[in-house]
């Protein structure tokens, strides 16, 4: 077979999570498929990042920014170049030109809950992604998606056959592991001015991360509970949601709330294992990677009770409402002052993360690609 993968999102994990999808899938296919042709369709910096590991692995370069007017017209076209027998598209954004076969992994619909300014205010937009969202999952002939919980939503709120989603969780890469050398932990500490024992969130910074509730919940650790612990908020600051930055301006701990920025590679592992605790508060997530990313590294995590993250926990963290800040300090506090509970949680996640790894994703994967 001849198999097309659109992988302009490699490598773009300062912009998104399915660079990592991609990456991790694209290696792992790589090592197991013996006979199958891929061609990776890129983007730089992705392009120039990746070498064909074999002749039956072809990498081409386009150009078309994903979501842009552009994706929708010249990705057919290059597409159709190969002629592929199958296309694969890691995200939502198939170009609704292309005529022929493709499976397509949906990771969440968040955008359906949580369309983002930009989308708001622009009917257009807001057309467009449903469109584009609705006639990708119409014509696939394969949906893979990341979770039970995305799957559900697809059936309830798209209608979609039951035997058309697969679900193929995601994995964790060896990166994400405890670490013993604290010459290291205390230099990445160092590196991003983090001073006392720190609570952990990495992510983007938009309306479903329900980070201003993170943020009132940081205030009550300080306030009620008297713990003196920073809150280190990984992720870039994203304009269009001031209100972020606006209750970190409002804290009146704000100068115990540090703001990396972008957390790279290669010390976000370190980052995890230095951390006290991990938060995810999302009011919405198609898997919640990160979480799982901070309990390989032996961190404990507390969660949002909510969509997707207890079916891929499960009784490896301690859940809250993400509603309600007051119940989300508890919760926090709870897990830092007793011990017991703590030691547990570390062993529970531990064992957890031996149901994700990326071989088990790409196995899964290809079958999907032989048989449809």
């Amino acid at each position: 077979m001849r198999i097309g993968i659109d992988a302009r999102m490699y490598g773009a994990k300062s912009t998104t999570g399915i660079g990592v999808y991609v990456k991790n899938l694209t290696d792992q296919l790589f090592e197991l498929d013996k006979t199958n042709e891929y061609f990776l369709f890129m983007r730089e910096p992705g392009y120039s990042e990746f070498t064909p590991p074999n002749e039956r692995i072809k990498k081409i370069r386009v150009n078309c920014r994903w979501y842009s007017l552009a994706e929708q017209f010249e990705m057919p076209k290059k597409l159709l170049q190969y002629n592929l027998d199958l296309v694969h598209f890691p995200h939502f954004n198939v170009p609704l030109l292309y005529p022929k076969k493709f499976i397509v992994t949906i990771h969440d619909i968040t955008p359906y809950f949580f369309p983002g300014p930009n989308v708001k205010k622009s009917v257009i937009k807001k057309l467009g992604y449903n469109l584009v969202f609705g006639q990708g999952i119409k014509r696939a002939k394969k949906i893979i998606t990341v979770s039970n919980h995305t799957k559900d939503n697809l059936l309830k709120f798209f209608k979609v056959r039951p035997e058309k989603i697969e679900v193929i969780y995601l994995g964790i890469g060896p990166e994400y592991k405890e670490i013993n050398d604290q010459n290291k932990i205390l230099a990445a500490k160092k590196a991003y001015n983090i001073t006392k024992p720190f609570i952990l969130y990495t992510g983007v910074w938009r309306d479903h991360k329900n980070l201003p509730n993170l943020i009132k919940a940081f205030n009550l650790v300080k306030s009620r509970y008297r713990l003196d612990y920073q809150l280190v908020l990984g992720g870039r600051p994203d304009p269009r949601y001031p209100e972020i930055s606006l209750a970190i301006v409002n804290s009146p701990f704000k100068t115990d709330i540090i703001q990396p920025g972008f957390i790279q590679d290669f010390d976000l592992p370190l980052l995890y294992n230095a951390a006290e605790i991990f938060v995810l508060p999302s009011f919405c997530e198609g898997f919640g990677l990160v979480a799982l990313e901070s309990l390989a590294c032996g961190t404990p995590v507390v969660a949002s009770n909510s969509t997707s993250l207890p079916e891929i926990l499960q009784d490896s963290a301690i859940y809250f409402n993400p509603n309600n800040p007051a119940e989300m300090a508890e919760i926090i506090n709870r897990v830092l002052t007793d011990q017991e509970l703590y030691i547990n949680l570390k062993n529970r996640g531990l064992n957890q993360i031996k149901r994700f790894n990326w071989p088990a994703c790409a196995e899964k994967t290809l079958k999907i690609y032989e048989t449809t």
